[in-house]
């Protein structure tokens, strides 16, 4: 279902943005939507939301500040306000906010499945006029129609994400470790590690969707990218062998202690922090987490240069390729359906996505979504070795939370949690994940 898709979108993305030229830096504001979105002078001020905190998301925090300072000069009546929140609870406020129709004017949303309930609720607002305007063209093909539903576009994309394994090359150095190609050899250095009491892997998975990745993965080599595909397509089965063994291997993870100790109960930025404090070795997340190994300053320059990363590995046996990743679009701006500034937030959002992607290369290590010139930029190595991979992907999976359904999505994760804490069965969690599917919703 989406191999194809992704895999001509990854190839596509990749050529442009190290194609000369294809971006265009003018700096300028949106004639078209800025001009009639002023109101004449009249003092505005647009409630934005979004989830770049201080400090764990230093560089994505910087450039969002500089872009909203930049706008306010430019259109001196217009205010912005910020709320600032971490992933988890900007997640949960967007719910109770829309529940009772008080959505920021711009704020931060998911694609697929995250977005359709805010869009079948009449919360967001189309942005396609945004897409005919300026920002023409801007986008590398294929990402703005994961926030497209039923041919209208309800959010603009700024990043595009895949996920690979961080690792500490020091503590590898140090216990003679190599980059593992299969699985059982990433077993066997797992329990070197915890053999020598160093957890191998950093993970949080009180947020849920931490843990998916690694079932993703495990999905993905075992049973093939199609058949993960078709089971959340409800066009297979979750209980299909191979989806039920990646369960079972997870499980099997937990018993040979490779994750931080409480894991369970830890939120992914607590599980983060025993990699980035070296007390773990390793940590699976997505590559939104780049800016943290190479422009951070925040993080010690020598944790950040001994970051590496690798694909993860194949099982032998199995149906899944190495060059296939996990990741898709990342996060987009929406603007409320309900905003009495819509016009002016719209022109707000028309800058931010153009500037993101000019700034966000250098002052963030951030993979923008919209198509930027580095021919010239001096990138970190870390950076420039992601992306040699990703031209070799061979399909992109979409994150299972982000595809489903947002009630499936919601079984999706609880049985996440129950699998990684052992309530569930392998055999239960299949048959629970084939029940939500059916439901459709």
């Amino acid at each position: 279902m989406f191999g194809k898709k992704w895999g001509v979108l990854l190839l596509t993305l990749c050529v442009a943005l190290f194609a000369a030229g294809c971006g265009q830096k003018d700096g300028g504001s949106s004639a078209s939507s800025s001009e009639g979105g002023d109101k004449a002078g009249e003092k505005v001020t647009i409630k934005f939301m979004h989830l770049w905190p201080e400090g764990v998301s230093a560089g994505q925090n910087k450039i969002v500040n500089q872009i909203i300072g930049d706008y306010q000069k430019e259109h001196p009546n217009v205010t912005i306000k910020q709320e600032v929140l971490d992933n988890e609870q900007y997640k949960n406020k967007l719910k109770v906010l829309s529940a009772s129709n008080e959505l920021p004017d711009v704020g931060v949303t998911w694609a697929a499945g995250f977005l359709k309930p805010y869009v079948e609720g009449n919360l967001f607002a189309p942005l396609d006029d945004l897409l005919g305007g300026e920002l023409k063209d801007k986008f590398v093909a294929g990402t703005t129609e994961a926030y497209a539903i039923d041919g209208k576009t309800y959010a603009l994309p700024l990043e595009f994400n895949i996920a690979p394994i961080y690792y500490n090359k020091a503590i590898f150095k140090k216990y003679n470790l190599e980059v593992p190609q299969t699985y059982e050899q990433f077993k066997a250095l797992s329990k070197t590690l915890s053999d020598n009491g160093i957890a191998p892997i950093a993970l949080g998975n009180k947020d849920r969707w931490t843990g998916s990745l690694w079932y993703m993965y495990l999905a993905d080599r075992i049973a093939g990218q199609k058949t993960l595909a078709d089971a959340i397509a409800g066009s297979g089965s979750f209980k299909d062998p191979g989806l039920v063994q990646a369960a079972k291997e997870v499980q099997s993870l937990v018993d040979s202690n490779a994750f931080i100790k409480g894991f369970n109960g830890l939120s992914n930025e607590e599980g983060k922090s025993e990699f980035l404090n070296g007390k773990a070795a390793m940590y699976l997340m997505g590559t939104w987490e780049l800016p943290n190994y190479t422009t951070n300053e925040d993080i010690p320059k020598e944790f950040r240069d001994n970051v590496g990363f690798f694909k993860f590995p194949t099982v032998e046996g199995g149906k899944g390729n190495i060059d296939s990743w996990v990741g898709g679009p990342g996060v987009g701006l929406f603007v409320s359906q309900n905003s009495e500034v819509k016009e002016e937030a719209k022109a707000f959002v028309e800058y931010f996505v153009k500037k993101w992607g000019e700034q966000s290369v250098t002052g963030a290590g951030v993979i923008p979504a919209t198509k930027v010139d580095t021919s010239s930029l001096d990138l970190p190595q870390l950076y420039i070795d992601l992306f040699n991979e990703m031209n070799k992907a061979s399909s992109i999976t979409l994150f299972a939370d982000v595809q489903m359904p947002a009630n499936a999505a919601e079984t999706h994760l609880n049985n996440i949690q129950a699998l990684f804490g052992k309530a569930v069965s392998p055999e239960q969690f299949s048959e629970e994940h084939d029940k939500a599917i059916a439901k459709g919703n």
